[in-house]
Parts: C-alpha cells; sequence; structure tokens
C-alpha cells in the first residue's frame, strides 16, 4: 500500500482529489528554501557568491533540516514492449502539471501519488538534470555535501539519466557530465580544486574503476563524526572537461554488465562517482575599537576558510526477478546479491521514515556509502525510474513507494570549513604585488600628466605670444591705413576749395563784361519758344480727355440698368447655395441621429430576446410587444451611411462653424470608425487628419471626447498607427491627456495611446514624443476605466521590448522603467480590478525577461510580486510565464536564494 500521505487511491473507475489533511504533510519547500543566504566570494571567481554569515549558521552550528526531493522519470515504451503490449494501455497515467501520477491496478480503478517532480518520456536530459540535479550541486560549490541517486528497475533508463556522455549526441547527456560542467564553470583553477574518484560496489566488494587491480577497498568510518571515507580509492585531480569525459569512458569501460531477456546491458553493479570540491572563501570579523580613535571602528583581516565538499552519484544496479530476468548460474548471485543490497537500501529508509531508534546502516556495504546521503549531512535527491509496461506492474508500484517513502527522510545539512593561513598568506603577496605594481603605474602617470601640462603651458605662452604680435601688427597697419586716409581727404579738400577760389574769379570777370553779351539772349529766346510749344500740346491733350471722359458717361447711363439686374441675380444664387447647404447639413445630423437611434434599437430588441422567456407578460397589447413590433425590419447598416450621405460630405462638417453640426460630424465618425471595413476609406479621405485637426484646435470636452475615440478606433490598424505617428498625433494625445479632466476622455486617450504601445516599429519615438509620460500622467484620474487602458499600454509596450531584446535589436535597460513606470507598476500588481491586475501581471513578466532589468525591478520590490504571480495568478498561461521567467534568470535565481524562497 501507498502511503497516505502522498497517494490516494480510488475504486470503479474514479480518482478522487488528494485530502488536503494528506498534502500537508508534503514539505514542498526544498532546503535551498531554508538555507541561510550566501553571498561568500570564491577567491577567484565572481561567478558564485555566498554570505559569509552562514558559515558559522550552517558550519558550527547544528545545521540546517533538508527533504531528500524525489523525482519520478517515465521511460518511453521499447520495440518489444511496443509490439507486446499494443493492445494495452500504459499501466501509468503523468500528471506533471500536478506533479503527481496514477498506477492503474485495472480498467476502473488506480492509485495517486504526489512527487517532487514528474517528468514524462519527453522530457529532455537538461531538463532532468536542471530540475533533479542542479539544485544539489548548487549546494555542492556552496559547500555542503550532496547526493544525486537513480533507483528503479533494470532496464528502466537509470545509466541513460546518470551516465550517459552524449559523445554522438550532445542533447543527451547525462547529470554525471553536466554536474562537472557546472562545477567546472563556478570554480576558480588557481584557488579552488576539484577531484574525481569512480567506484563500482560489486557482489558486496568496492572496486576501483580507474585502476582495476585495486578491487577491494575498504570502509573507513570516523569513530567521532561517523564520517565514511574511502583511502584505498584513486583520486584524479580534474582541470577540463575532456579529462573527466575520458576518466568517465575508463571507468564505463571496467563496469561489469550482462545482457539479460530485460535488458541487453544490464548493470551488475552499483556505480558510485565521488567528487570533492575544495574552495577557498573569506569568513568576515567582527570590528574592533582603533586606538587612535575611539568612535571609528576598523574591520580585522578576513579568516582565510577552505570548505571541503563531495559530490556523490550514483548509479544503482536494477532490482529484478529472477522468473523474468532470466538469470542463472554466476549471473543468478549477481542478482541475489543486488537485491540484498536494495533490499537493506529500503529497510534504512523505512527505518528513517519512521523514526526508528535503530537504522540499519551496517546490513550492506551500499548503506554504510550512503550513511551521509540519507539521515546524514548531505542535500539528496533521488530520482526513481519506471518503464509503462503493465506486465511491470509490480515492480512499477514497488519502485514508487520506494520513492514515496525517501521523501520523507529529513537529513541536516552541515558545512565543513578549515582555515587557510596558507592561500592568505599567497593572497597578501598577490595583493602586496598588485598594490607596487599600480603604485608604479600610478607614479608614472602623475610623472606624465606633470609633463603634459609642462608641455601645454609651453605651447599656450608661444600661442599667446603670437597672438598678441599679431595683434600688434594689424594696430600698426590699420593706424596707417587711416593716416593715409586722412591725408588723401585733406588734399581732396584743398583741391576743391583752390576750384572754388578760381570760379569765383571767373565769375567776377564775367560781371565786369568781359564775355559776349549777345549769346544769353539767344538761349533766353529759346526757351521761351520751347515753353510755348509745350502749352499748346497740353492744351490739346486736355481737350482730348474731356471728350472721351463725355463717352464713358452715356456707356455708364446706358449699362446702369443691366448691372443692378446682374446683382440681384447673384445675391439670390448665393442665398440659394447658403440654403442649400444648411438643408444638407441638417439632412446629415438627421440621418446620424437616425443611425444612433438605430444602433440604441438593435441594443434594445436583443434585451427584448433576452427577456422573453421570463414571467413579465408580453401580451399583443402590451408597450414591450409595441416596441418589439415598431424596431422589427427597421435596421439600418453604418455602412449605408456611406451611400446616402457620402463620406466627402460628412468630413467636411467637421469643419463646419456650428458647434450642433460639428459635434454629430464628428460622432458619425466616430461610429464609422469602430468599423474596420471602414477605417481605410476614412483615412484615405482625409479623416485622420480632419480628427488630429480637430484635437489640435477645439477646447470643446465633447468634440475632444469623440475625435480621441475615433482615433483610437482607427489606432487599432497598424498602417494607420504609423500615420498618426508621422501627423504629429502622439504630441496631441499627450497635450490632451495633460488638460483634460473628464475620466471618458482620458479613457479614450488612453486607449488609443496603448494601441499605438502594440507596434514594435515606434516605441523609440512613442517615448520621445512624451507618450510614455502621458500614459502614465493619466494615473491620476483615479477612474477604473482609466487605470486599465494604461496598465494595457504598459503591457503592449514591455512585450514589444521583451521581443525586441529576444530577437537582438533592443540592449540596455527598459524604456519603461527609465521613465518611472516601475514604482506604478508593482503598486498595481495586485489591485482589485482583474482587467488592471491581468494587464500588470503580463507587463512584469515581460520586463523580468530582459536580464538588464532585474537588478532595478528587485530594487524597486518587483521580485517579490514575481514570485506571487508565479504562484497564485488565476491565468495559468501568465503564471507560468512567471516561473518560467524566475527560474530562467541568474539573478533572480541568486535573489531568491539569498532572500530563501522557494518556487
Amino acid at each position: 500500500m501507498a502511503s497516505n500521505a502522498y497517494r490516494n487511491g480510488s475504486g470503479k473507475g474514479t480518482t478522487k482529489p488528494l485530502a488536503a489533511a494528506n498534502s500537508s504533510n508534503i514539505k514542498p519547500s526544498s532546503f535551498k528554501s531554508r538555507l541561510p543566504p550566501s553571498s561568500n566570494h570564491s577567491s577567484g571567481s565572481a561567478l558564485r557568491r555566498t554570505n559569509s554569515a552562514s558559515f558559522t549558521a550552517a558550519g558550527g552550528g547544528d545545521g540546517v533540516p533538508g527533504r531528500v526531493r524525489v523525482a519520478v522519470r517515465l521511460r518511453p515504451r521499447n520495440a518489444e514492449e511496443s509490439v507486446a503490449d499494443a493492445d494495452f494501455a500504459d499501466c501509468v497515467e503523468l500528471q506533471p502539471e500536478f506533479k503527481r501520477l496514477k498506477l492503474r491496478k485495472n480498467n476502473w480503478d488506480s492509485e495517486t501519488y504526489e512527487f517532487d517532480e514528474v517528468l514524462t518520456e519527453f522530457a529532455s536530459q537538461k531538463r532532468v538534470f536542471e530540475v533533479v540535479a542542479k539544485p544539489v550541486v548548487e549546494s555542492v560549490l556552496d559547500g555542503y555535501n550532496g547526493t544525486v541517486m537513480a533507483y528503479g528497475q533494470t532496464g528502466t533508463g537509470k545509466t541513460f539519466t546518470l551516465g550517459r556522455l552524449g559523445e554522438e549526441d550532445a542533447s543527451a547527456r547525462g547529470i554525471m557530465v553536466r554536474s562537472m560542467e557546472e562545477i567546472l564553470a563556478n570554480v576558480s583553477p588557481e584557488t579552488d580544486s576539484v577531484s574525481v574518484s569512480y567506484l563500482q560496489l560489486y557482489m558486496e566488494t568496492i572496486q576501483d574503476l580507474l585502476d582495476p587491480a585495486n578491487d577491494n577497498i575498504s570502509i573507513v568510518e570516523d569513530p567521532k563524526t561517523g564520517d565514511v571515507s574511502l583511502p584505498g580509492a584513486t583520486l584524479v585531480e580534474i582541470r577540463d572537461e575532456q579529462s573527466f569525459l575520458e576518466l568517465l569512458r575508463i571507468g564505463e569501460a571496467h563496469r561489469i554488465a550482462a545482457n539479460t531477456k530485460l535488458n541487453t546491458e544490464s548493470s551488475r553493479s552499483h556505480a558510485i562517482l565521488m567528487i570533492h570540491v575544495k574552495r577557498s572563501v573569506l569568513g568576515a570579523e567582527d570590528a574592533v575599537p582603533s586606538e587612535t580613535d575611539k568612535s571609528s571602528h576598523f574591520a580585522k583581516p578576513p579568516k582565510p576558510l577552505v570548505r571541503k565538499s563531495k559530490l556523490v552519484l550514483v548509479d544503482l544496479a536494477g532490482s529484478e526477478r529472477i522468473h523474468k530476468s532470466g538469470s542463472e548460474g554466476h549471473m543468478l548471485e549477481e542478482a541475489k546479491s543486488i537485491n540484498l543490497s536494495l533490499s537493506a537500501l529500503g529497510k534504512c529508509i523505512n527505518a528513517l521514515a519512521e523514526n526508528s531508534a535503530h537504522v540499519p546502516f551496517r546490513d550492506s556495504k551500499l548503506t554504510r556509502l550512503l550513511r551521509d546521503s540519507f539521515g546524514g549531512t548531505a542535500r539528496t535527491s533521488l530520482i526513481v525510474t519506471i518503464g509503462p509496461s503493465p506486465r511491470h506492474r509490480a515492480e512499477t508500484a514497488s519502485t514508487i513507494l520506494f520513492g514515496q517513502r525517501a521523501m520523507k527522510v529529513e537529513n541536516m545539512l552541515r558545512i565543513k570549513e578549515e582555515f587557510d593561513y596558507k592561500s592568505l598568506a599567497r593572497r597578501l603577496e598577490i595583493q602586496l604585488d598588485k598594490l607596487i605594481a599600480e603604485n608604479e603605474r600610478q607614479q608614472k602617470a602623475f610623472d606624465d600628466e606633470v609633463e603634459r601640462i609642462n608641455l601645454e603651458a609651453q605651447n599656450r605662452v608661444s600661442e599667446v605670444e603670437r597672438n598678441f604680435t599679431d595683434a600688434l601688427e594689424k594696430e600698426r597697419l590699420k593706424y596707417q591705413m587711416d593716416y593715409i586716409e586722412s591725408v588723401k581727404k585733406l588734399e581732396e579738400k584743398m583741391i576743391e576749395n583752390q576750384r572754388k577760389h578760381g570760379c569765383n574769379g571767373s565769375m567776377k570777370d564775367k560781371c565786369n563784361g568781359e564775355g559776349p553779351g549777345f549769346s544769353v539772349a539767344e538761349d533766353v529766346a529759346e526757351v521761351k519758344k520751347l515753353l510755348e510749344e509745350e502749352i499748346h500740346r497740353r492744351k490739346e491733350a486736355e481737350e482730348e480727355v474731356n471728350k472721351l471722359k463725355s463717352q464713358l458717361g452715356h456707356c455708364t447711363d446706358s449699362g446702369a440698368s443691366g448691372d443692378s439686374e446682374i446683382l440681384k441675380l447673384q445675391k439670390a444664387l448665393e442665398d440659394e447655395v447658403h440654403q442649400k447647404k444648411k438643408l444638407e447639413e441638417e439632412i446629415i445630423i438627421l440621418r446620424s441621429q437616425m443611425l444612433q437611434l438605430t444602433f440604441e434599437a438593435d441594443q434594445m430588441r436583443r434585451c427584448l430576446g433576452r427577456s422573453a422567456s421570463g414571467d413579465v407578460y408580453s401580451g399583443p397589447d402590451s408597450p414591450t410587444s409595441q416596441v418589439r413590433d415598431s424596431l422589427n425590419g427597421h435596421k439600418t447598416p453604418v455602412a449605408a451611411l456611406f451611400e446616402q450621405v457620402g463620406l466627402q460630405k460628412i468630413l467636411a462638417l467637421l469643419e463646419s462653424e456650428d458647434a450642433n453640426v460639428r459635434i454629430h460630424a464628428v460622432k458619425v465618425v466616430a461610429n464609422l470608425a469602430a468599423e474596420e471595413a471602414n477605417q481605410e476609406r476614412i483615412v484615405e479621405a482625409g479623416g485622420l487628419t480632419s480628427l488630429l485637426m480637430l484635437l489640435r484646435s477645439y477646447e470643446d470636452e465633447t468634440v475632444r471626447r469623440v475625435a480621441a475615440g475615433a482615433i483610437a478606433n482607427l489606432a487599432m490598424n497598424e498602417a494607420n498607427q504609423e500615420l498618426i505617428m508621422v501627423q504629429g498625433g502622439i504630441s496631441l494625445l499627450s497635450v490632451t491627456a495633460s488638460d483634460a479632466e473628464d475620466p471618458q476622455t482620458l479613457r479614450m486617450v488612453a486607449g488609443a495611446i496603448a494601441n499605438l504601445c502594440g507596434n514594435d516599429k515606434l516605441q523609440a519615438k512613442l517615448r520621445s514624443e512624451g507618450g510614455i509620460k502621458a500614459l502614465l500622467g493619466m494615473v491620476r484620474c483615479g477612474h477604473p476605466d482609466v487605470l486599465s487602458q494604461v496598465a494595457r499600454g504598459i503591457a503592449n509596450f514591455a512585450k514589444c521590448e521583451s521581443r525586441a531584446s529576444t530577437n537582438g535589436i533592443k540592449s540596455g535597460r527598459s524604456l519603461l522603467i527609465d521613465d518611472g513606470a516601475l514604482p506604478w507598476i508593482v503598486q498595481n500588481a495586485n489591485n482589485d480590478s482583474a482587467p488592471i491586475r491581468r494587464h500588470i501581471e503580463l507587463a512584469l513578466c515581460h520586463l523580468a525577461q530582459h536580464e538588464v532589468n532585474a537588478k532595478d525591478m528587485i530594487s524597486g520590490g518587483a521580485l517579490w510580486e514575481l514570485v506571487r504571480i508565479s504562484q497564485d495568478c488565476s491565468r495559468e498561461d501568465i503564471r507560468s510565464l512567471a516561473r518560467r521567467t524566475l527560474n530562467s534568470s541568474p539573478v533572480f535565481r541568486a535573489e531568491m536564494r539569498r532572500l530563501r524562497i522557494e518556487l
């Protein structure tokens, strides 16, 4: 029977839900969630950090409790099972999303079991490593001992899971290879060391797979601590992955295997790979008062510490039944030895699970080697492997029950540390050499800087001298030119004075009668003659002008009556045009009102249809019946407005001087824009430009609200989004968002900006033109509809950023975080309104997918919200996205380990 704490069987083909009381016995949190926070620096590696405070907490105290974690993995059907069991269903049904499986007794009865992880036949080797072994490897790197063990029936894939080398297919690498890769990636070759022993337990003798001649290694136990060691085993230091793979090849070649009916390469021994990790860390000391200043404090240099941890990877031989495996002769003795050692291991686990006073560890060498793994100080993960065949249901049930009992075993985890003064002295020497070299570099840099400054000063002095000389030369030339110019002016004045004096002398001579007198009289007579001729011509011209004026007067009198008639006709024509225009506007208004009434009638008709089955009487003479009859057959589609009025006329009314006409026209355009089929025609006819003009020029709240709604409808189309951006729509929407106070107007504006936030191409321009700032500014309204649109816009923007970061288009911190959106996002992540909460949860998940945002999100409190979303979100897709994001981010994982948070 399965343990009541981990399974709940039911009959008659149904499976009852697991009881809450039973589930409460399971400890869902691994020991990692209860470890003290760790951020200690390995002296040569910055990849892993642990807290020095954990040294005393875990190393010198009673330790940290940690339950054995168990995962189950299902092997797919092999060729033989596909043929033999073709007419039968699998004996197990996996439910990985609930971390449980169902073991079928028959077609109508099944039993349900829960595990820490349930891995289907499609689970990759990488996922198996990350779920089962990686937490243990990380603990080993932090200084704890760790064990990963595979248990199951022969032929269910234990060696494939642990020991596969992946030479032909890198994705098929097993836990052994991947664990060593993880360790080598996080240790420093200068200060840390990694060494390996590879053994097999065959017929109760421990043999060295790296040295086959060493075939009987003894187990030594420390009488004080009870620690188990194998001093006779070969210990090889590992520097790179290739050398480790070569050791695994050697060990696999020496491991004993045989061909049975159940498995062509059945392991006849338990393989044990021991990886010893030695890491140098620094332990902090308390501050002591200084002798010179009692108020100040200084810290002693940190103590050098060495952490020694051990990772044990155990590939157990498969349990088998003799009548199924067909073992005989020497293979029969091997099978007995395997089953006895596995039986001893099961007894120890049963005793530990039941808190028995005596645990029979000494019944088998296997249990003595694994004493630290079960009930000891190591962190242990167990993976049980099962097959789908109904013929082996009994073996599958036994394996599952073994895993269920192992989940009850509690270990007490401790760190083993030693002081290392040699490494401290070596580190101080290196530090001193670095300081000396740095001092020499700084001195050289100082000398170079002084020389540079002197040279620069000399160059500046030379330049100032040159500039001063050039300025003096320019002043001298300027004064010379001024002097020459002054001399020229004086000479010209002198010549002019001389000329004036000469003219005065000549005039004086003429006045005295020295010139010919008759020439002056001739000139006067000629001038008089010319004057008379000019007067005669002027009189003739005046007579001609008077004659033309009289003719023009006659013409004017005859055409006056015709002109007055033309003016009357023009005035009447203008009145007709004005009246026609006014009538057209009234027709369009009436049609828009009729359209609105049609929409309301449709809604009323649907309401009447829903209430038709109620208790209200609706006789033929009732008001309800009359309204329904009046609505039947009176349904005018929105598209009919195009044919009846014409889009150009509707758009022309947007510029009408009458406020009522303008409001009705913009409402009609908004209703038309709600239909996707009409949007392209509206944009082509210039409707988008007209709506933006209304948003820019009119302060009427109704016009702005309806215009913003129409723009929001048009912004649902990607082509229209770019046109809105090109025509300055974001700036207009931002200004409207800052000026408006009406919640409905703000909701329309927020909806338009939210639609634009979903376009990948407009991210940078949207932010540069103040779109994000405007979106965040509208939260001042506090109206749920406005906040919902703001949250949707932030979610759209974060999704586009996440997509751009994944495609390598964008790098750097999120623009939302730069604009200060993170505090509001965190504050509203658990909002009472479901739409707001859903959009904010999506935005947080998308922001967290970009590693650059992780530190800001942690400092802003977003990590706690992500953890809450991964556990409590009502939507499974968002919950899974949050969980994947947290697990894939090294920064988030390190912070969760520090805060002792376990997903």
